[in-house]
């Protein structure tokens, strides 16, 4: 029998949820989702639940969307079975009742920093690197990236990492505002447990209409239908082919625009 894909642990009104993956980085796959999705359901039917702690498990907190998973999909599976859904799931997660905080221990790429972009803060480890690498092999964020980070970072701070598809280091996410604090590996757990504890020992009902507001005035659009729609085109292009089949073989990719 395989581990549970997120480990949940409860301490009085604070839960932690770590992302248990760790030899593949905590890549995002299916069963992962089916982990987060019944999480979900799970805190959303406990009141009692004050405050969230998301982590992963080992040396990362996600590498990502499991890249063999979803180039197996053809197009319009991709855009049902792994856009779709994936982007109802992360919504779900930002609009949870208690608020989330992100501990981000290591890396936090593609999907992995689209998760952590649904929390509420963000609390990073100095050995952590935050990106975007879609671009690299052929495609874009897909699941709220380019619509989350510019409204967290600025248009133009966003547009450096999803163009670019660098990943920025955990003193450059905390002077960009991506990040809200940054400290010693060690410590990061207990700090971001320290916090919720804060969070949670607060008016609990003042808590939660606090975070709605602060949801309410920010910006939104359907573009996440258009990252969506887009994701679907450059996923089906020779160049996401190329792009994916270069990432596997680990070798440099050969682009043609097209």
């Amino acid at each position: 029998m395989s581990a549970p894909r997120i480990l949940v642990e409860r301490h009085a009104t604070v839960v932690t949820l770590t992302l248990n993956r760790p030899d593949k980085l905590n890549a995002i796959d299916s069963p992962m989702l089916d982990a987060l999705d019944q999480v979900l359901r799970d805190i959303e039917a406990d009141a009692g639940i004050r405050a969230v702690v998301l982590t992963g498990a080992g040396r990362a907190f996600s590498a990502g969307a499991d890249i063999k998973e979803w180039t197996a999909l053809a197009p319009l599976d991709f855009s049902r079975v792994w856009g779709q859904r994936g982007h109802a799931l992360f919504d779900r997660l930002a609009a949870l009742r208690p608020p989330v905080i992100a501990a981000v221990n290591g890396i936090a790429f593609g999907g992995g920093l689209e998760l952590a972009l649904c929390a509420d803060v963000r609390i990073a480890s100095t050995a952590a690197r935050l990106g975007l690498p879609e671009v690299t092999i052929g495609t874009i964020p897909g699941w709220g990236g380019t619509q989350r980070l510019p409204r967290l970072i600025g248009a133009g701070r966003a547009k450096h990492m999803i163009l670019s598809g660098q990943p920025v280091d955990a003193l450059r996410a905390e002077a960009w505002g991506l990040v809200s604090e940054v400290v010693d590996p060690e410590s990061l757990m207990a700090r971001a447990q320290d916090l919720a504890s804060i969070i949670a020992a607060n008016a609990p009902i003042a808590v939660q209409a606090a975070k709605r507001v602060v949801d309410a005035g920010l910006p939104t659009s359907p573009a996440t239908i258009l990252e969506g729609d887009a994701g679907v085109m450059c996923g089906n292009t020779a160049d996401a082919q190329e792009g994916r089949a270069s990432f596997l073989e680990r070798r440099p990719p050969r682009y043609q625009g097209r």
